[in-house]
Order: structure tokens, then sequence, then C-alpha cells
């Protein structure tokens, strides 16, 4: 007799149910995995500073000139550290202003992977996709080659 013939109450959730929050649970996965920083070594990742933290946001030596990292505040909120030129350090939101996404650096654009929204990393103006405003800008200022919040 099959589960469907069954005259007893079943109990939980059916199979399909755990297939389908299964799918889900893995998708989310993969989102999150798609937003984090470098580490393929490919021409447009950059490198995701281990620092960061209750000290700094990043190394300067670490954020590449004309390029950006990825970096976490000390309470743990995403942001963006760029070196448009040598020596011009600046920082930004990574919270995309269309729908919330993590904004990650590609290269010399900052871009959303979730609508395709992109920003100027020198001035986190939005230059192209949905996005209806810039990234909002944080206050940074180095010390002892590190980047930390003014």
């Amino acid at each position: 007799m099959s589960p469907q013939d069954s005259t007893e109450p079943t109990s939980g959730p059916s199979r399909r149910t755990l297939l389908v929050a299964g799918a889900g649970t893995a998708l989310g996965v993969t989102v999150v995995a798609g937003c984090g920083g470098g580490g393929s070594g490919t021409a447009t990742d950059t490198p995701t500073p281990s620092g960061g933290g209750s000290t700094g946001l990043a190394k300067v030596s670490d954020v590449p000139v004309g390029g950006a990292v990825s970096a976490q505040t000390a309470d743990g909120k995403p942001v963006i550290v760029a070196q448009p030129k040598a020596g011009d350090i600046v920082a930004f939101s990574a919270i995309c202003t269309h729908m919330g996404c993590t904004v990650a650096p590609q290269g010399d654009i900052l871009k959303c992977p979730c609508h395709g929204s992109t920003y100027d990393l020198a001035t986190g103006d939005n230059t192209g996709g949905p996005a209806p405003s810039p990234l909002a800008k944080i206050d940074v200022l180095v010390k002892g080659g590190e980047v930390v919040q003014a």
C-alpha cells in the first residue's frame, strides 16, 4: 500500500514539502556563497580581507589600487573599501539601494549580484541598473596601515 492509499493520519511535512524546502535552502546557500569576496584568483575577483573587526575594516595593503574589497564593520554590517587612486581610500555601505542585496567589487566597479545595479567605486554613485540612489558613504581614515571608521 502506498502512502497516498493509507487511511492513517500522517505526521510531519510531506515528502514534496521537504524536497521544495531543501531546494530553497540550497538556493539560499548558493546566493550567499555567490555574494562573497575573492578567492578564485580570476581577473575580476578582489581579495576579501580577513582583517576588519573592531580594529579596522581592512589593511590598506589588501585594497588594490583601482579596485575594492568587501569588509565588515565591527557590528557585522557589510561595507566596501576602495582605493580609486594610490593613497585615496574610501568606503561605502555594501547594501544595494534597489532591494538591499550585498554589493561586491567586480574589477573597477561595484556590482549588485541580484539585479545588476552598478556603482562607481570612487564615489558610490549608481552608474547602471535599477538602483535609485548612490551607496551610503562611510567616513574612514588610515591608522597604522589599517582602514578604520572615522
